[in-house]
């Protein structure tokens, strides 16, 4: 099977023969973080160059183009903050925006500030090895190009190593096959045709609510039923959008001082202290407000007191009891396995009417498993079906897959995969004892990885330049992490993430993949200590030397 939205080898750029590239600073990754990475390098005097594996800029914006693809952070406060005539010349259209409108966004500010000159495309990265003796990474790429820089970035996004199911007969299916984080970039119809969609994920929840609305018949394979919330989108017109400009200092304050960036505040009150009536007002309150209010902004004890939790979950079972119709069907569509929150929460547009509808079908994994992919279809313990479409909605290796299929190889000759073999060790969650001078942005135990991402990406670029300004300005050359400050770190993390009922959930967030390898002991691999807390080190680290880094 061939997954059909991969670069063709006419669309890789030729190598260069034996020619290196040179560069002070190699960025790997063209999406938010790495073009705002470049820009900031560029501004300062650095030699950068970026190297990006899509065909343009863009990201998580650029491969992600399935049916109903959209954030979940408002428009409003996912953008860049760092440019005020970005801020007054971009126009948002939607409070929620689709995938179209921000990859226009991600175009727009390559265009606005010439970033494409300084970006090649086409270029996956194969290998990244330290030269100890040059004090330089070397990059080796798929097409045969090589480079050599003094810094090595990485700015690869937490969800961009798109993972298919460990099934018999995945490539034997004769009709159209679709990942959706590797989605074509040619239109794909679904009228008239029978489509499968496998995985019931955020990107499958959208996936499924989008393409229902046209399909001949649709089959959903939901192997774990996750918990989902009303997102509640609507345009935004014109004298709307000119209150957003006005008000855009106060947005990008207030999520400033939020734990994960948003702009909803979580209650201060707990669950259990209030009364029936206030409790079940304040969640009908907060599940009716738009985006992650549910989730992100409930009482404060929701995502780490069961008692709590389980007061949530029963609100939410009633919810999903009344709007599917069929009640055996919405006990296949509950989870049990994990309370409300404990797991991302996907939100979704209409997500659970279209079970109502009569040309669509849910297969329980549970009740009756998926054998094998056959070249027609789909057979299961009990049934065979028959499809022209399959859609494999199965997510990502997150956080640390980008980084597992580039061979990193640091000081000494060791391998990052098997330093982390038994989850990530970092710094801050932007560098790693025994890889000099590689800088990890939106890494694992990095805030950005559970936050609206652009919020901490801003933060993530600014403090990796102001570190390269201050080794240029001082005469250092290398920076690594020291050993104590990783492991202090590294265990801080798990220490944090410890009080949260997540922890107690197989998730990508625990760094659990049923799909992958050497996935299945549950860790951390995000920052559960909240974005202030995590600005709040990185700033005492600067105001004491760079505290925990060796500087050479």
């Amino acid at each position: 099977m061939a997954i059909s939205s991969k670069p063709t080898a006419a669309e890789h750029a030729a190598p260069t023969a034996t020619a290196i590239d040179r560069w002070e600073v190699a960025v790997v990754g063209a999406g938010l973080s790495g073009m705002y990475q470049l820009l900031k390098l560029r501004e300062l005097g650095f030699k950068v160059h970026v190297y990006e594996a899509g065909s343009n800029v863009g990201g998580t914006w650029y491969w992600n183009r399935y049916p109903g693809a959209r954030f979940d952070s408002e428009s409003w406060t996912y953008g860049f903050s760092f440019s005020d005539e970005l801020l007054k010349e971009w126009t948002w259209t939607e409070h929620f925006a689709p995938q179209p409108e921000t990859l226009r966004y991600c175009n727009f500010i390559a265009d606005k500030f010439d970033l494409r000159r300084d970006i090649t495309f086409n270029a996956r990265v194969k290998a990244a090895a330290w030269d100890d003796a040059a004090d330089e990474w070397e990059l080796i790429f798929e097409n045969g190009r090589r480079a050599r820089a003094h810094f090595l970035i990485t700015a690869i996004g937490p969800l961009s190593a798109p993972t298919m199911p460990t099934i018999p007969g995945v490539g034997d299916f004769k009709g159209e096959t679709y990942h959706t984080g590797l989605w074509p970039h040619h239109p794909v119809t679904f009228a008239g045709k029978r489509v499968a969609v496998i995985g019931t994920g955020a990107s499958g929840v959208q996936t499924i609510t989008e393409i229902a609305k046209t399909v001949g018949h649709l089959t959903v394979f939901q192997r774990t039923p996750n918990w989902c919330a009303p997102l509640r989108n609507s345009k935004i017109d014109a004298k709307t959008m000119e209150e957003i400009r006005a008000s855009y200092q106060d947005i990008f304050s207030r999520c400033r001082d939020h734990y994960g960036c948003f702009i909803h505040d979580a209650d201060p009150r707990n669950a259990v202290d209030v009364s029936d009536e206030e409790r079940e007002a304040f969640f009908e309150k907060t599940y009716n407000t738009p985006g992650f209010a549910f989730w992100q902004g409930n009482f404060r004890d929701v995502l780490i007191d069961k008692r709590a939790n389980d007061m949530m979950t029963d609100f939410v079972i009633r919810k999903i009891r009344a709007r599917v119709k069929d009640q055996k069907l919405a006990d296949k569509l509950i989870p049990t396995n994990h309370g409300f929150g404990t797991r991302r929460v996907p939100l979704e547009s209409g997500y659970y009417e279209v079970y109502n509808q009569a040309n669509v079908k849910l297969v329980d994994l549970r009740e009756t498993p998926i054998e094998r992919i056959t070249e027609k279809g789909i057979k299961t313990s009990d049934a065979e079906y028959e499809f022209d479409m399959i859609i494999f909605a199965t997510g990502f290796d997150a956080i640390t897959g980008a980084f597992d299929r580039i061979d990193i190889t640091g000081r000494g000759g060791q391998k990052l995969k098997e330093k982390w073999s038994d989850g990530p060790h970092t710094y801050l969650g932007l560098q790693i004892e025994g890889f000099p001078n590689m800088l990890t942005l939106v890494g694992p135990h990095n805030a950005a990885t559970f936050c609206n991402i652009p919020r901490c990406i801003e933060q993530n670029v600014d403090w990796v330049s102001d570190l390269l300004k201050y080794m240029r300005d001082k005469g250092y050359h290398r920076v690594e992490a020291k050993p104590d400050a990783e492991a202090t770190w590294t265990q801080h993390v798990h220490d944090t993430a410890a009080r949260l009922l997540l922890m107690t959930v197989d998730s990508w967030m625990t760094g659990v993949n049923k799909n992958v390898a050497g996935r299945q002991k549950r860790t951390f691999v995000a920052y559960a200590g909240g974005a202030p807390k995590y600005r709040q080190k990185c700033e005492e680290v600067v105001a004491h030397g760079y505290e925990g880094f060796a500087l050479s």
